[in-house]
């Protein structure tokens, strides 16, 4: 709808119509089949020859469509574009039916087809409404879509978050031992307990919860984001035990302590840790102490 000398391609994806979530209406065919068929079917209803093509790509979804000619003349722009209005609100929700009328829309059709045939001739609302309304109601996104995925929070927040949580792990249980089967002597050192998501967001403060919720995935994000300190596995957290992981060999060593990212960042469990790190220096991929920063 831009211009008569526009193009397109599009690789049909998540499953959605013009107003929502795509309504399915034909059991007979796959859902992701139907809904080839219904972006194909736009394109027609907007004048194109619509080519379909199959992408060499890892994906299960990669039927794409290709807009690259007109079935009509230039001359025919402005009944087009009244074929296309009419085709958008047939779309449209029985919900917001009465905004159609107000606005002078055939909506008798406005679970499926195309309304009026596009050669029959328009009111001067619809084709005053044609030209400068396309879809009355319809909110796009912002320009700029907000990061939420707990990336963009405060770093002394996190850094409180994260110190709290730990303590609350290392304090649900009496430290235990735990042997050590490099040296054979016994370790002491604290890996606290495990506790399941719920439980720790009750030791949460009402506006510590209230800021997580507003981020996608809430403390779950922020946890899995600070992979260095905490593991969580089946909606349960624990914190992370570097010497279980699994052991490196002699040529990742040497990669590993050759990489830009290796002991980029302090060692959290050096810092805050009452035992320390479980990790001697040379092996931790992080900074014991400000000396050892790279």
């Amino acid at each position: 709808r831009s211009s008569y000398s526009c193009c397109y391609f599009v690789l049909p994806c998540c499953f959605f119509d013009f107003h929502g979530k795509y309504s399915r209406r034909q059991s007979k065919k796959t859902q992701y089949r139907e809904y080839l068929d219904f972006v194909a079917q736009v394109g027609f209803v907007c004048g194109f020859h619509v080519e379909e093509d199959c992408l060499r790509i890892p994906s299960t979804k990669r039927v794409s469509f290709i807009g690259k000619s007109r079935t009509y003349a230039a001359a025919e722009r402005a009944l087009i574009d009244q074929q296309i209005t009419q085709f958008i609100n047939s779309r449209r929700t029985c919900a917001v039916a009465t905004c159609d009328r107000r606005v002078g829309f055939n909506h008798e059709d406005h679970c499926g087809g195309l309304g009026k045939e596009a050669g029959s001739e328009a009111s001067e609302d619809e084709t005053e409404t044609a030209g400068t309304i396309w879809m009355p109601g319809f909110q796009p996104r912002e320009k700029v879509e907000q990061i939420r995925n707990c990336a963009s929070l405060p770093r002394d927040f996190v850094d409180e978050v994260i110190l709290n949580v730990a303590n609350l792990l290392l304090n649900a249980a009496p430290q235990k031992s735990c042997s050590d089967k490099q040296g054979g002597n016994m370790n002491t050192w604290n890996q606290g307990e495990s506790l399941s998501l719920r439980e720790v967001a009750e030791h949460l403060n009402k506006e510590t919860l209230k800021k997580l919720k507003s981020e996608y995935g809430g403390l779950q994000t922020l946890l899995k984001n600070n992979h260095q300190v905490f593991e969580v596995l089946n909606g349960r957290v624990h914190i992370r035990d570097w010497r279980k992981e699994k052991p490196a060999s002699k040529t990742e060593v040497k990669r590993r302590l050759s990489a830009e990212a290796f002991k980029t960042r302090l060692c959290w469990f050096f810092i805050h840790h009452p035992d320390g790190c479980s990790l001697p220096s040379e092996a931790c991929p992080y900074a014991h102490g400000t000396e050892e920063l790279r």
